[in-house]
This record gives C-alpha cells, structure tokens and sequence, in this order.
C-alpha cells in the first residue's frame, strides 16, 4: 500500500514557566513539539471499497492524518438552531430525503424529527449530526460521476458504547443498501465499533499500518416474551401515533443483554376468528437503524402463524412500508391514500393528502417447489 508522510507541529509559546519546566524535566523542547512519521494507507480512488475506518489512541494523529489525507471531505460541525425543529437544520434539502436519512442512520422516531436539537438526548444528537454529514456534504463534494466520500472525526467518541455499536451497524446498514449514497470513513479511537461498523479497510494509527478486511458484525440474540401492558410506557413517547394502548392487546417485550429494546402488540381483529393486527411495533431510540423491530414483528408473527392464526399490520412509516414491500414474508393487501387538502388561503400548505397507509399480511415462510408444508 502507499505511504503518506505526516508531520506533527505544535507552536512553542515561550516564557519563564515554559523555561523553568523544560530545566526541571530536562525537556527537548524542539524535539517534543514536532513529530514526522510515515503511515501506510489504502487508495481511495480505487472503486472496491464502501466504509473505511481511521483508528488509533489519542495523540496518534488520526485527526492531522484525516485532515491531509481526506481533508476535502472531512464533515465540519455546525451549530443547529435553536428555535427550529431538526427537520429544518438541513437546508433546502427535500423532507423525504431528510426523513429517509435520519432514518438511515438509525434516527427514525418521528416526534423527535420536531424538536429541536438541543433537546435531544447524545444519542439521538450523534445520528442528527452524521444525518447532516451525509445530506451536506456527501453529495457536493465529489467530482461528477464519482461516488462522493464522507469523513466523520470524532466518530462515537460522546456516546455510550451501546448507543456507538447499534449506530455503527445503522450507518454501515445504509451504506451498504445505498440508502446513502456515499462511501463513509470513520475516524475515531474507539477499537470497539470496527466489527460494527463493518470497514473495507482500516488504517490503524497505533501500528502506523492500513489493513484490507471485512469483520462480521456480532450476532444481536433477542429474547421475545410477553409483558404487562404497563411496559408501554417506556415505549409510548417514540411511537409515532396516538400513545394510546388498547386494554385487549397482547403486549411483548424484546430485550438485550437484559435491557428492554422493542415493544410490539398484537389486537385481534374485530370479526375475523384466528386473525391478529399488529397495533404497535416501537424500538427504543437507542437501538434503531438495524432493522429490530421488524424482525421482533416478524418473530411473533410467525409465531401466530404456526398457530394457525393469520396476522397483519397496517402503517404509513416509510421505513416499514419500504421493508414489507421488499420482503417475500409480507404481501399487500390494501392501499390507501389518506388527509385532503389544506384550505385555499394556504396555497403552498399541503397537510397530510396523499399520505400512503398501507395494510400488509404475514405469509412467512413459502416452502421451496416440491416441497410441501407441514
């Protein structure tokens, strides 16, 4: 692999004190405030790759080697308003391109698309913040036809490591399936979110040395049983209809290493014997992006199924509606455009018209030609 020379300067801000210490601990002061080293690093114009990963302790350079390196496409922080929901922090950028990214990068509770950002907690904060990297700079920095490159510093460096794994896995999910349409380089000195984020290649700054792999993402083991109805509560405020929980549904938990993650709740479907409708399906802010709560409704459903019951589930979240019309488990089975209009004096005002609810039925899994079902 090439190699690229980088030299570390740091100003010397003479004075007494900076003379008395350099005497009392026989420092070099030329020498301490200036380091030349050569690191090995991949080509970026080579078209094989999707994510890279720049790693290493603090002080290894990571930052100055981001910055000679990819500093063209480096994501520079910028202060959001504080009297404007997140959804008009990303410009003139259209509103289902900015709900599809901050669905992308795991950020997809729509009642917190409203708020502001400094009422955000970090987690939530960190996805807003690479949602706007990937909207306002992956897109005008690269030349025409090339796919544009997107460098994050300070990747999860201020959120805990769960909320750091669960974002890994989201952003790599949307790189890989081009719902962002970029190639993305971290850069942080977190070891931990590497087999996460799934990197073509790393350039570890420890070693000075860059490495051409592909880890496998750690297995996320869901345990899936029933709850009192009372744990909506945790879940009720990222749901983005009513908070309502009917009295007759059957509520499930999903948790994690023992923290509760999903809530989905099933109703039975008025006049129709052995037929179940999945009501809510919410995963915890925390933990979305990775597709969770589908697979949690999925589980249940093929459950029921087993059973011998039918389920369905209605919704108009984009992110579902995209999965259930892609997957062979689910089939349409109606469609409807809901809201009107808004009144004539609001020419440019366009409530909910033409908002698609979609209704979808669990098939499960189709036994292959030739074979039967049990």
């Amino acid at each position: 692999m090439p190699q690229l020379t980088i030299q570390l300067d740091c100003p010397l801000y003479d004075s007494f004190r900076v003379q008395q210490l350099a005497g009392m601990f026989d420092v070099p002061l030329a020498r301490k405030l200036s380091e030349r080293f050569d690191v090995e690093v991949p080509d970026l114009a080579a078209d094989d790759w999707r994510i890279g990963l720049i790693v290493g302790p603090s002080g290894s350079g990571k930052s100055t080697l981001a910055r000679q390196w990819i500093g063209a496409h480096l994501a520079e922080p910028a202060p959001w308003p504080d009297d404007a929901a997140v959804v008009d922090g990303f410009g003139d950028r259209p509103i289902k391109e900015i709900t599809g990214l901050l669905t992308a990068v795991g950020f997809s509770s729509p009642p917190s698309w409203i708020k502001p950002y400094r009422v955000l907690s970090g987690g939530e904060k960190f996805r807003c913040d690479l949602a706007r990297a990937l909207a306002l700079v992956g897109r005008d920095a690269a030349p025409a036809g090339a796919t544009p490159i997107v460098a994050f510093d300070e990747f999860t460096s201020v959120v805990d490591r769960i909320v750091a794994q669960i974002g890994s896995a989201a952003v790599a999910k949307a790189i890989r399936q081009r719902r962002a349409r970029c190639r993305f380089v971290a850069i942080t000195c977190h070891y931990d979110v590497a087999e996460w984020l799934e990197p073509d290649w790393v350039v570890d700054m420890a070693a000075r040395r860059a490495e051409r792999r592909r880890l496998r993402r750690p297995a996320i083991e869901l345990r899936i049983g029933r709850t009192h109805r009372d744990t909506w509560r945790l879940f009720a405020r990222h749901h983005y209809l009513s908070g309502q929980l009917a009295p007759t549904a059957r509520c499930y938990l999903a948790t994690w290493r023992d923290a509760p993650v999903c809530f989905c709740a099933l109703l039975p479907a008025l006049g129709r014997r052995g037929h179940w409708r999945i009501s809510r399906v919410v995963t915890l802010p925390d933990f979305q992006g990775i597709g969770i709560g589908l697979r949690v409704a999925e589980g249940i459903a093929e459950q029921y199924r087993r059973d011998g019951n039918r389920v369905n589930i209605t919704a108009s979240h984009p992110a579902l509606l995209a999965h259930c019309r892609r997957s062979p488990l689910w089939r349409a089975v109606r469609v409807v455009k809901t809201g009107r209009r808004s009144p004539t004096f609001l020419k440019h005002y366009r409530a909910s018209a033409g908002r698609a609810v979609v209704s979808f039925e669990y098939l499960g899994q189709q036994p292959a030609a030739g074979e039967h079902a049990l």
